[in-house]
């Protein structure tokens, strides 16, 4: 078991520690109680910076917050949209994989891993600037917060550290719906700003930066594609930690160079892929997720070493920190995005569903509107669990065939 799996436990004990301590103070919000629940420890902390900031730049939050709206509806249909595909794949084609699951720092089948120290600082800050953006909107409109606090999704034991800003709902709800829609959608607009931002910072500084330290030498082979039938790299032989530097006798340097000439690649395409160890003569097959796209059925990461002047002037410990810092944004980044969209989903008490549900309202009154509502939340609940739970129903699947 290496550092981060065993931090990971630690921190699990000091939110079961914690909760344990405030036992008396927790409200508990049941799910599928006592196996999903979360536990909510309020607070007053944040809401007088909440006001100041409401009240600072009132006309251009208002402009903002309406921009949200927007780019909140646009979002709710994409992940419809990717949400329908993704389970028309996952039906089709053996080798597609889930579209949504949960992030952990924990390597286990169905699970998006990221490392421990980086899963808790993003999940920190993503948290923090979702919920903070809610109470500032509100306040904007002069709604009452009623509480802040911290938050953990239990899955029988806290997993996932959270936090949740609690405004005045009877207030809320006599609001106009702009103003509700405004509230609703600062959250996940929010996250995705951050996105954008860190990923501005990424290119602007780290990659210059990363220039000047290292040179990149070919694309380090870290995976195949999962599932039922193997894909061509793993056909052919390749193995993991293979460096591949050339394809059809061009040099590969970067992922990029390596994407850029993959896709002028078609299916059925012979090429030669040039690694470390070997060459590779490949037919290219087509990817699963779109037929007219060639794929190996690998996963790669960039390779790299820390350039000789370097070395010498810092050792490996500057550029060893600096690499860090990457990972950091990277995942900020990647989080910020699918966590923002992923709150768009129409579905239940999520910020995409409660938007949902204000558009059921204006567009077949409230009571209609709100049956609506239900039957296309329950339909992406479905969509959601399927993607959640794929890689054991698959094992299911595959019992019973191999039973009978």
């Amino acid at each position: 078991m290496d550092i981060q799996t065993i931090c990971a436990f630690i921190f699990i004990g000091c939110m079961l520690l914690f909760l344990y301590v405030n036992r008396k103070k927790i409200v508990i919000q049941k799910i599928f109680y006592p196996f999903l629940y979360f536990v909510m420890y309020k607070t007053k902390i944040g809401l007088e910076l909440m006001d100041r900031m409401a009240k600072k730049h009132p006309k251009f939050l208002k402009y903002l917050a309406y921009a949200g709206v927007a780019a909140g509806f646009l979002g709710m249909v994409a992940m419809a949209v990717m949400l329908v595909n993704n389970f028309y794949n996952l039906i089709t084609r053996p080798a597609a994989v889930s579209g949504v699951m949960m992030v952990l720092p924990f390597k286990a089948e169905g699970v998006f891993y990221v490392p421990f120290f980086h899963w808790i600082i993003c999940i920190f800050l993503i948290v923090i600037v979702h919920e903070f953006s809610h109470g500032v909107i509100a306040r904007l409109y002069k709604i009452k917060i009623k509480s802040s606090g911290l938050a953990f999704l239990n899955i029988i034991v806290p997993v996932i550290p959270a936090a949740f800003v609690e405004p005045d709902e009877k207030e809320l709800i006599k609001r106009p719906h702009i103003q509700q829609l405004s509230v609703f959608a600062a959250g996940p607009f929010s996250n995705i700003i951050f996105a954008f931002v860190v990923l501005a910072i990424i290119g602007l500084v780290f990659a210059p930066v990363s220039n000047a330290i290292f040179n990149y030498d070919g694309v380090l082979v870290t995976g195949f594609t999962p599932g039922n039938e193997t894909f061509p790299a793993e056909n052919a032989g390749i193995t993991e930690n293979e460096l591949i530097i050339g394809i059809d006798n061009m040099p590969i340097t970067t992922v990029e160079n390596f994407t850029e000439i993959m896709q002028n690649k078609t299916p059925g395409e012979s090429v030669i892929i040039t690694t470390n160890v070997t060459d590779y003569n490949i037919v290219l097959t087509e990817s699963p997720d779109n037929k007219s796209m060639a794929y190996l059925g690998i996963y790669l990461t960039q390779n790299q070493e820390i350039k000789e002047n370097i070395l010498k002037k810092y050792g490996k410990i500057l550029p060893d920190i600096f690499v860090w810092f990457v990972g950091l944004f990277y995942w900020l980044y990647i989080l910020n995005l699918g966590i923002g969209l992923f709150n768009l989903v129409p579905l239940g008490p999520i910020d995409g569903g409660r938007m949902l549900q204000l558009l059921m309202h204006k567009l077949f009154k409230k009571k209609k509107g709100d049956k609506v509502w239900k039957a296309i939340s329950f339909v992406f609940l479905g969509l959601v669990l399927i993607n959640v739970l794929w890689p054991f129903i698959q094992n299911i699947i595959r019992f019973i065939i191999g039973f009978f």
